[in-house]
């Protein structure tokens, strides 16, 4: 009995983890493998050449993550916007996606692709943006990163431009500063303070923090 009540704390100290962290980016020699097609044609030396300043200050990460290209959950009119940045093959980007479901009809989040861990991550991205239904083709790939599956299937007629927002998105979310995914930039609505967090959260802790 007592081996079981162990076995089963582990379990569940393992799902905080998961729900309450997030993926760093790759070391630099793991990167090296597969710059190009996560960048979409720009290779990683060029792309580090004039990298994008960062901003001074919380507001001006929001103002610039309000610049990048997603899909929208919850109200679309709602006063209040969340941007996440997510990479595609990240499981702690599926554990916020899960964890976000509860706020649906409370809070707009506008998610935004990256491609930051993997060589599939940028297409991957792209083809849950250009979905016709990218709700839906989130919840499949999130669903799949979570069972240790190998997230949506990217189509061969996969476009350019769809390819080079992934990559945009990819440039601002380096500007802000930040290493790893999800990255959640948002302006509380009760206090008016803008910030920026790094990592999967409860559904409780993000209500708290965009001040709903």
């Amino acid at each position: 009995m007592n081996a079981h009540r162990h076995l089963l704390n582990a379990s569940a100290l393992a799902v905080v983890a998961l729900a309450l962290a997030g993926c760093d980016k790759p070391a630099p020699e793991s990167t090296a493998t597969a710059p190009a097609t996560v960048t979409s044609g720009t290779t990683a030396p060029a792309a580090s050449a004039a990298p994008a300043a960062a901003p001074q200050t919380q507001r001006d990460a929001y103002e610039a993550a309000s610049k990048g290209t997603g899909f929208t959950t919850g109200p679309v009119m709602a006063a209040n916007t969340v941007y996440v940045f997510f990479d595609p093959t990240c499981p702690h980007c599926a554990a916020l996606w899960n964890n976000a479901q509860a706020l649906q009809t409370k809070l707009k989040i506008v998610w935004m692709p990256i491609g930051l861990l993997r060589s599939s991550s940028g297409p991957q991205g792209a083809t849950i943006l250009s979905a016709k239904d990218p709700v839906a083709a989130m919840t499949e790939n999130e669903t799949s990163v979570l069972a240790h599956g190998g997230g949506i299937t990217v189509p061969q007629n996969l476009s350019d431009d769809v390819l080079t927002k992934v990559k945009a998105n990819t440039d601002i979310f380096k500007s802000l500063g930040a290493e790893s995914v999800p990255l959640i930039v948002y302006r509380n609505s009760k206090n008016g303070q803008f910030g920026k967090h790094d990592g999967a959260v409860s559904a409780e802790d993000l209500t708290a923090m965009v001040g709903l």
